[in-house]
Formats: C-alpha cells, sequence, structure tokens
C-alpha cells in the first residue's frame, strides 16, 4: 500500500503540489508562533532598574488592597500618594537618605533656545540629581547640575541634545528655560531630566520614594510604627519602584493573545486548503480508482491508499514546515520587538516543544484533510472506468450536507444568543475573530452546491454577448462543479476573512467615534500639548475667565468597584464639573439625570451591577480611597466608552486634563478662540486649542499595534494559502483538461480564443467565490451593527471595499495566470496529438 500511494504521488506531483506548499507554511508559521510563544512562558526574570544601586526603597503601596471572602483582591492605583514628611524624618534618623522626587518636564525645543510653537513636545520625566546614583546613572559628558536652570538629561545614540543645549521646557511650576550642563546615558526606561535637588523640591515638594541606606529590618520597624500603606522594597521587590514595573509581563500577554490567534487562524486555513485540495484531486481521479475496483481493490484498499498519500505529502510538508519555522521565528520575534509589540529583550529561546507540536500537526492535518475524501474514493464504482461525460452528476454527498447544516446552525446559533444574552460579546476581539470561522466553514462546504446556479446567474449577461466565449465558459463552469467548487472554496475563505475582520475592526473604530462625536458638543476643547500631562491651575484659571466662553474642567481618573463580592473592577473615569457637564457634553443618558450629580454621587453605565437611580453604591477612588455614593445618572453601555463621572472632590488628586467650551450665545465665538489660543500661547507649553469636531477626530480610538499586526499576519497567511490553492486546483485542471482543449482546436477556434476562454472561466469562478465570501460577511457585520445598536450605538457599517477589491483582484490574477500558462503549454503540441493523448 505504501508503495502504491508513492508511485501515486510521483506520478501525480502536480495534483499535490499546492497541499504541500500550503501545508509547509502552515507548519512553519505553528512552528514560528509556538516558538515564540514558548519565549514568552519563559521570560527572563527582571531585576530593579531606576533603583538597582539603593539598599532600601520606601514609598507608598500602589495598589488597592480589598479584603473579601475569597481573599485579598488588589489592582493598581490610579495616583499612589507621597511618603509622610514625617516619616522622611524618622527614617533619616537611620542613615543617610535620598528624597525622589517625580515630576513631569516637557522639553519644547532644542539647540538654540527658540519658540516652543514650531518645535516638538518631547514629554520627559524629573527628577532630583541626588536619585541619578540609585539606578546608578553616570555622567557620559559634563557635570551635575549646580545652580537653578541647570540640568542633566538621558542622551542615548542619535539623541539631539548635546552638552551646552538651551532648551525650552515646562514643569508643573510653569515654563522655564534649562540648560544642559551633563548628559547620562539611556538606559531604557525613562528619558530623564535631572534637576538640582533644591530646584526638584520646589518644583514638586512631595517626595515619592525615599532610598535609605540603612538595615532593611530597622526601615519596616519605623515604617510599621508609622502605620500602613507604604512598602519597604528591597532586593528584586525593588523593581516595584520603577516606571511601568509590569509593562513587560503586559505586552507578552499581548503576544500571547496575537500569537495563539494567528496560529489558530493558520490551522483553520491550511485544513480547508488542504481538505480542499484532497478532495478535488479524488473527484478528478474517478476512472483510476474505477479501475483500480475493476482490477479488484476492495473500498478500504482504496481509503488507504488515499490516506497514505496524505500521510507522505504531511510528512514531508511538515518536516519542510519545521525548517521554515526554526528559521523564521527569530525574525518574527525581531519583528515584534521593533513594531512595540514585544519588550526588547524578547527573544526566541531553547524550547523545541514548539517544532514537535507543528510537526505533529501538520501530519494530522494532512490526513484529517484527506479522511473525507479518502470515504469518497472509497465508493467509487467499477463502472466509473467507462464514464466518458465530464459533467459531475453528484456535487454533495449526504454526510457533507449535514456537517454543513450543522456547522452553519451552531455559528448562527452562536451569534443570536449573544445578541440576545450579552451583544457586548459580539464585539470582544476574540469573539469577532473565532466566531465567524463557523459561518466561513459551513457556506465553504456548501460550495459545491452554490457554485452552479451562482455560475449561471453571474455569466448570464456576458453568454448573451457576441461570441461564444460567454457560453463555453458558463457551461464549462457549470459542468465542473467540483472544480469550481475547489476554486471557489479558498476564495470564499479569504474575502469573508478580509471583509469580517477588517470590516468589523473599522465598523468598531467608527461605532466609537460617533459615541465621542455624539456626547461632545462643546464647540473648542483645550488639552495639554503632550499626552498624560495636566493643564496649569493659573491656566485653567484664565480660561474660565474668558468672556463668553462656558468652560467645563475635566480630570482622567478612576474608580474600582467589589462586583459580587469577590472580583475587583476598575472603570475609566472623568471627574467633571457638575453645572458645566450638560452645557459641554451629551452623554447617552438611559436612566436619571446628568444635573443631580454632586460630590456624593456618581453616573455609571449599564455595564455596572448596580444601575438603579438612587441606591448607594461603595467605590474606591483613584487614590485609593474608600467612598459610598449616590447613583444619579446611568449611561448606555455603548462600546464600552461610555465611563464613569464623578465631581473634582472625587478626583482622587487627578489634575485637570482638558476644559470643554462653549460659547454662549451672545458671544463671538472667533473671539472667543483667539482668547484662548492667546491664553495658550502665553503658556507657551505646547496646549493645543481644538475645535469639537478636531478634537473628536483626534480623540477617536484607532486600531492599536496589536491588533493591526494580528491581522496582518492573519491575513498575509490566507492570502498566500489562497494563491496556491488557486494555483494548484487550475494547473491540476487545466492539465486534465488538455483532451477537450485540443477538440475546440480541431473545430477551428484558435489558440488565443482556447486561452481566452480558460482566463474567463477562471475569473468566473473566482467571481463566484468572492460573491459568496462577500455574502458570509454581510452575515457577520449584520452581526455586529445588531450589537451594536443593542448597545445604543447608532453607526453605520463600514466595508473595506479597498482591501477586498485587491484581495479579489489579486485572486484574479492568480487564477488567470494558473489557468492560462498551463493551456498554454500543451497547445504547443499538435492538436490532434492532444486529442488522442491518454489520460
Amino acid at each position: 500500500m505504501l508503495m502504491l500511494a508513492l508511485h501515486g504521488v510521483r506520478t501525480r506531483w502536480v495534483t499535490f503540489v499546492g497541499s504541500f506548499v500550503a501545508l509547509a507554511l502552515g507548519v512553519g508559521l505553528i512552528a514560528a508562533t509556538g516558538l515564540a510563544l514558548a519565549a514568552t512562558f519563559s521570560a527572563p526574570d527582571k531585576g530593579p532598574e531606576r533603583f538597582a544601586a539603593a539598599p532600601v526603597v520606601v514609598r507608598a503601596d500602589d495598589r488597592l488592597r480589598v479584603r473579601t471572602a475569597n481573599g485579598v483582591r488588589t489592582r493598581p492605583l490610579a495616583r499612589t500618594a507621597p511618603v509622610p514628611p514625617a516619616l522622611v524624618t524618622e527614617l533619616s534618623a537611620l542613615g543617610r537618605t535620598v528624597e525622589d522626587r517625580t515630576f513631569p518636564v516637557d522639553l519644547a525645543a532644542t539647540g538654540k533656545e527658540s519658540d516652543p510653537r514650531t518645535q516638538g513636545i518631547e514629554p520627559r520625566t524629573g527628577h532630583p540629581w541626588s536619585v541619578a546614583a540609585a539606578a546608578p546613572y553616570r555622567l557620559t559628558s559634563g557635570r551635575s547640575p549646580a545652580a537653578p536652570g541647570e540640568a542633566v538629561v538621558t542622551a542615548g545614540p542619535g539623541s539631539h541634545l548635546r552638552t551646552g543645549d538651551r532648551v525650552r521646557a515646562t514643569t508643573p511650576a510653569g515654563a522655564t528655560t534649562l540648560t544642559v550642563v551633563g548628559t547620562v546615558a539611556d538606559r531604557g526606561f525613562e528619558s530623564a531630566v535631572f534637576l538640582g535637588d533644591e530646584e526638584a523640591a520646589r518644583i514638586s515638594p512631595a517626595v515619592d520614594a525615599l532610598v535609605v541606606h540603612a538595615d532593611a529590618t530597622a526601615v519596616r520597624d519605623v515604617v510599621a510604627r508609622a502605620g500602613g500603606g507604604m512598602d519597604v522594597l528591597t532586593g528584586d521587590g525593588r523593581r516595584h519602584a520603577d516606571p511601568g514595573p509590569d509593562r513587560d509581563a503586559e505586552a507578552l500577554v499581548s503576544v500571547n493573545a496575537l500569537l495563539g490567534t494567528a496560529a489558530g487562524i493558520t490551522l483553520f486555513v491550511s485544513v480547508s486548503v488542504v481538505a480542499s485540495t484532497f478532495s478535488f484531486a479524488v473527484a478528478q481521479r474517478r476512472r483510476e480508482f474505477g479501475l483500480l475496483r475493476t482490477a479488484g481493490a476492495t473500498p478500504g484498499q482504496i481509503r488507504r491508499t488515499v490516506v497514505a498519500e496524505a500521510v507522505v505529502v504531511g510528512v514531508l510538508a511538515s518536516a519542510a514546515g519545521w525548517w521554515l519555522g526554526a528559521a523564521g521565528a527569530p525574525l518574527l520575534a525581531a519583528r515584534l520587538v521593533d513594531a512595540g509589540l514585544a519588550p526588547a529583550w524578547f527573544a526566541i529561546g531553547e524550547q523545541t516543544w514548539p517544532l514537535h507540536t507543528a510537526f505533529w500537526t501538520g501530519v494530522v492535518v494532512a490526513t484529517a484533510g484527506a479522511l473525507a475524501a479518502s470515504f469518497r474514493a472509497g465508493r467509487t464504482a467499477p463502472t466509473e472506468v467507462l464514464r466518458e461525460a465530464a459533467v459531475d452528476s453528484r456535487t454533495m454527498p449526504v454526510s457533507r450536507w449535514i456537517l454543513a447544516a450543522l456547522v452553519l446552525l451552531t455559528g448562527a446559533g452562536l451569534l443570536v444568543t449573544a445578541l440576545v444574552l450579552d451583544p457586548g460579546d459580539v464585539l470582544g476581539r476574540k469573539a469577532y475573530i473565532t466566531r465567524p470561522l463557523l459561518l466561513i466553514v459551513g457556506v465553504a462546504l456548501l460550495a459545491p452546491v452554490l457554485a452552479g446556479p451562482l455560475v449561471r446567474a453571474l455569466t448570464w449577461l456576458p453568454a448573451w454577448l457576441p461570441g461564444a466565449t460567454g457560453v463555453l465558459a458558463r457551461e464549462n463552469a457549470s459542468a465542473g462543479v467540483r472544480r469550481t467548487a475547489a476554486v471557489a472554496a479558498p476564495v470564499v475563505i479569504t474575502v469573508a476573512l478580509t471583509a469580517s475582520l477588517l470590516g468589523t475592526v473599522a465598523t468598531l473604530a467608527e461605532a466609537k467615534a460617533t459615541e465621542v462625536r455624539t456626547a461632545t458638543t462643546a464647540d473648542l476643547v483645550v488639552v495639554p500639548g503632550a499626552a498624560g500631562r495636566t493643564l496649569p491651575p493659573s491656566f485653567v484659571e484664565r480660561v474660565r475667565a474668558v468672556e463668553g466662553a462656558v468652560a467645563g474642567v475635566s480630570r482622567s481618573t478612576a474608580v474600582t468597584v467589589l462586583e459580587e463580592g469577590t472580583a475587583l473592577v476598575t472603570s475609566e473615569a472623568r471627574a467633571v464639573d457638575p453645572a458645566r457637564l450638560t452645557a459641554v457634553s451629551a452623554p447617552p443618558v438611559v436612566a436619571g439625570r446628568l444635573t443631580d450629580l454632586d460630590d456624593d454621587g456618581i453616573v455609571v453605565n449599564e455595564e455596572w451591577l448596580t444601575t438603579t437611580v438612587g441606591e448607594r453604591v461603595t467605590v474606591w477612588l483613584g487614590d485609593g480611597r474608600e467612598v459610598s455614593l449616590r447613583i444619579a445618572a446611568v449611561l448606555a453601555t455603548g462600546t464600552g466608552s461610555n465611563g464613569v463621572y464623578v465631581t473634582a472632590r472625587n478626583a482622587g488628586g487627578a489634575g485637570p486634563d482638558r476644559i470643554d467650551v462653549a460659547v454662549a450665545e451672545a458671544a463671538d465665538p472667533g473671539a472667543v478662540a483667539a482668547a484662548l489660543r492667546t491664553a495658550a500661547e502665553a503658556q507657551g507649553t505646547g496646549i493645543r486649542v481644538l475645535t469639537g469636531a478636531e478634537w473628536a477626530a483626534a480623540a477617536a480610538p484607532g486600531m492599536s499595534d496589536s491588533t493591526r499586526t494580528g491581522l496582518w499576519l492573519i491575513l498575509s497567511m490566507a492570502l498566500l494559502c489562497t494563491g496556491i490553492a488557486l494555483a494548484n486546483t487550475l494547473v491540476t485542471a487545466t492539465t486534465d483538461r488538455v483532451r477537450d482543449l485540443a477538440v475546440l482546436r480541431l473545430t477551428g477556434v484558435s489558440v488565443p480564443q482556447v486561452l481566452r476562454l480558460v482566463a474567463v472561466e477562471a475569473v468566473a469562478v473566482v467571481t463566484v467565490g468572492a460573491v459568496i465570501g462577500a455574502g458570509v460577511a454581510a452575515v457577520n457585520l449584520a452581526g455586529v451593527w445588531g450589537a451594536l445598536a443593542l448597545l445604543g450605538v447608532r453607526s453605520g457599517v463600514v466595508v473595506p471595499w479597498g482591501t477586498i477589491g485587491a484581495v479579489v483582484a489579486a485572486a484574479a490574477v492568480v487564477a488567470a495566470v494558473s489557468a492560462v500558462v498551463p493551456a498554454a503549454v500543451a497547445l504547443r503540441t499538435r492538436p490532434v496529438e492532444l486529442a488522442g493523448m491518454r489520460e
């Protein structure tokens, strides 16, 4: 049996080359993603960075801790408290201490002092120079700051800052000019500006962390006597005082999700392509199997032959994929690092189990893809050897009908259930990537049934045009339904995936942008020059004093609630001025009134468990304070962007970072805008004054880097497999049709006419696949639109017509070339010889 299988693969290598390449690429990508996933599981332990040379660091606990029936639950705080002055004094008695202060510094110009309005804002972090030794930072040029206005800055390779430069800087104390008197090497975790200790204390009086050169036990005793809320960090624990100590872990979680999804889609596409290829190959070999049956071969022997061929192809392709994965994994890791998705240290480790897993996955995929085809081959009757007609009489067995119905019903049932029970679940990334696959598979299984009617419908008009090309293309495609389905199936999968994924992402982005535009009624919006910064109090007061401006000052903060007594859930919140809220915004209220918001109240959305107006809910504010607030109003859930509203008293210490301005009815809009821009320019800090539409466009969330990279991986693999499947199927089909083409030549049809016919037929079949795929995508996008409507978002569906058109055009070109080239090669032989050629 093995020798027969090897002989079959060697004889019909053209038939199997597409499956081999698709499977090798699939195994290669699974191996590469597996190796990258394994690297995330064995990430190296990370030591401290900012305080690596500090023996003991004392700082406030930066996590909210709530005791529940299931233990203590924690969440990060939006704002960490400073070290109390009394504790600083007590700890200084134990030994030498160094006070660390952290504050924002925005550099607005480089080189000679210049106008900051014409320069980009470079956000940095300020510290006192004495704490630089705790990293340790060492001077690479110049000297330490010795007077006010002097600074040492981090400068890596290619940095534009040099010793002697004068830079315009903005700190919480206002705008000033700094002279760079020294530089230190950039250590990668922050871009820092070090000022003299006295100047840093004037800018930021609070002590954010304290380095203590004393015995850790003695330090802990002093901190314990002072009360709770402080952490004493030593050893590797000092990394918790680093900027973003969890940033690497969070990045690896995103990488895990990205690579896992890409590997799953790759597996799905590979199985689909391999199954389609083997199914078509079996259909093309009916007479061969009929001859074997006539010679005495049993159905079981036929089935084992087909499976053995698949195993041979699977082993060879998986071996090639093993090599591709091992070679491509380092490139994938480097790409993730370059895109900023993975930490800079991320690299492929020494694990080999992903390669073994990918290899055997490839073998199983090849075997499973051929299994269904083997049963059809086993049912071949001995009389098939007598068949001369090329018309497919029975396009689908009953088993395929049942499987297609089950898959479609499951996919539709899951979608409808989600819409009824939890519409928000439809909008989750995992859901909108994986759920459409069921509908795509179900429809792809029905391709042999759908292809015939669609071919006739789409070629109805060309068939009436002068000439026989349209008629012949229509009849050929309709007669060879299995060939048509084999070509259309990969196009269905690719078009449906492309339209569903990109369409969903674009639709959600448009829905979020619509929410932002709808909720913002302000004529003008004032924001800091750099993200994450706050507006100076003096500037806020100047804006409030502008004649004709109704200014709503707000702050970004967060609130945390304990749900069902076990889970801490943190929600983004805005601390607003209740008296001005309705004048500058229009959130989607479903219950209560925004005007009832006060210092004792809170506005929540429908995602909260407690949504009854008037009830009280216990929350923890951004600084960790526990308060009980009355629900004043409830907002629609929307896409999840409708957050929580509190007053400035409950902002948890956050500073103002946005001012929404409505122009009074009797005021001149131009004059108000000019006054705001004059005030912003006077600050010299890059503060921006935008129109409401400009701010809404800038604030609308776009596609994240991880999502963009994930979609690129998924769609690239789908497109590649589609191209391989199209080329393989059409080359095989055209090679088997050389006698038909020869008959056309003998009837007087010229070579260009035959080639034109072959090309038109290939493009027509691709069009059929594109139409079916577009129909599946329409159902998926309709589900997304329905979920948004149920969540109260009135936004249209965004269809990526340009991308879909490019995908279909690429498929059409590949199909036409794959059909025309073998036909042109075959037609170089005399038609009489081709007509008498044996199969």
